[in-house]
């Protein structure tokens, strides 16, 4: 039973997880190199636009220009960096969600299970097709103006004169290229975040519906309560091994909201639309974070009401015990934080929003 599975081939094409096929040394050696070139890439093309910020920008309306796809590109990075150096972690959370105590059993089991996986999927799937909708709009409209005029699609410093041609088709496919790897290591980390924070969900309603065969099964109880550890042990890894990633992301999208808003209001040519659809994946991508933080703490609280729903009556005192043990743990709902301080749930997304049109009232005062 494998969890996730578009999400990680994903992974697989931005370099952060080799097929599990590929064993042997030779495709062990390829699978670096390819791991190697995306990280290079992904690099050098947000190095050149940091570079053209510090020592060429000289006026507000430069910096604004790129400095939203700048941000965008250091999340990137700092996405696959997280995600090469949690590899194994990936791996153990992974084989948690399908070996015992929460591996499904039963067919009702099952069925929550299948149900759950294909709802993260889908939502992957349709975040995908969103973030690449954006970068076709940015490569065509690019291609329809910046190509005809031999300049590049985004500001860059670069150490040669990119006029040759040659070496100006290198750095403009340099720049798509990127742009279209940095997207799928967008989608692939927030699909892969997100879907772990749905399948916390996911055990949580497994775990209320062998609850509920505890008077007809009362030697299910102790994989019950082994389950139960493990769901707070995957809540504590996850917003442990990734926190620093997703208080980037929080920063970094509440200033990209408000430098797009800014670009909008004074944006009147064909750029328009691809800001409006830039803008709109980077809230769709917050969104998804606060939303499935949001529903993690909402199903973790309500494990304390579907418990005293069971038939207590029927149960001895040593099980009416046990589950007082976890109806009391349960009290402390699971919340997925941002660095400890924001919590990711959909008042925190209000509040990026007032915080990001706040800001933008600022810059059009200055």
């Amino acid at each position: 039973m494998r969890i996730l599975n578009s999400t990680f081939k994903f992974l697989i094409i931005c370099g952060c997880w080799r097929p599990t096929s590929w064993t042997s040394p030779c495709k062990r050696v390829m699978y670096h190199m390819h791991t190697v070139f995306i990280f290079v890439l992904i690099n050098t093309f947000t190095l050149s636009q940091l570079l053209d910020i510090i020592l060429i920008v000289d006026n507000a309306d430069d910096f604004t220009d790129n400095f939203y796809m700048l941000l965008a590109m250091i999340v990137s990075c700092c996405k696959m960096l997280s995600m090469l150096m949690n590899r194994k972690n990936i791996a153990i959370l992974a084989n948690i969600l399908t070996e015992k105590p929460c591996k499904p059993l039963e067919p009702s089991e099952m069925e929550i299970y299948n149900r759950f996986d294909k709802g993260a999927q889908a939502n992957m799937i349709h975040y995908a097709i969103m973030v690449e909708t954006t970068c076709v709009c940015i490569t065509l409209t690019s291609l329809l103006t910046d190509f005809r005029k031999r300049t590049l699609t985004f500001r860059a410093w670069l150490p040669y004169d990119y006029s040759v041609p040659f070496l100006y088709y290198i750095t403009y496919a340099h720049q798509l290229i990127s742009l279209t790897i940095g997207s799928v290591l967008h989608v692939a980390c927030d699909g892969l975040i997100c879907g772990l924070l749905v399948h916390i969900c996911c055990q949580i309603k497994i775990l209320e519906s062998r609850l509920k065969r505890i008077t007809r099964e009362p030697d299910i109880l102790h994989d019950c309560i082994l389950q139960h550890n493990r769901i707070f042990d995957l809540a504590f890894t996850i917003n442990e091994k990734f926190r620093y990633t997703i208080t980037i992301q929080f920063i970094v999208s509440t200033l990209v909201v408000c430098f797009n808003l800014y670009q909008l209001t004074r944006t009147v040519n064909v750029k328009y639309i691809q800001l409006t659809l830039y803008m709109c994946s980077m809230l769709t991508q917050i969104f998804f974070y606060c939303w499935y933080g949001n529903e993690v703490k909402i199903k973790s609280r309500q494990l304390v009401h579907n418990i005293f729903e069971i038939e207590w009556y029927m149960l001895d005192q040593n099980v009416k015990k046990a589950l007082l043990m976890i109806m009391k743990r349960s009290t402390m709902p699971i919340e997925f934080t941002s660095a400890y301080i924001i919590s990711m749930n959909l008042d925190s997304f209000v509040g990026l929003l007032k915080t990001s049109y706040s800001a933008y009232n600022i810059l059009q005062q200055v």
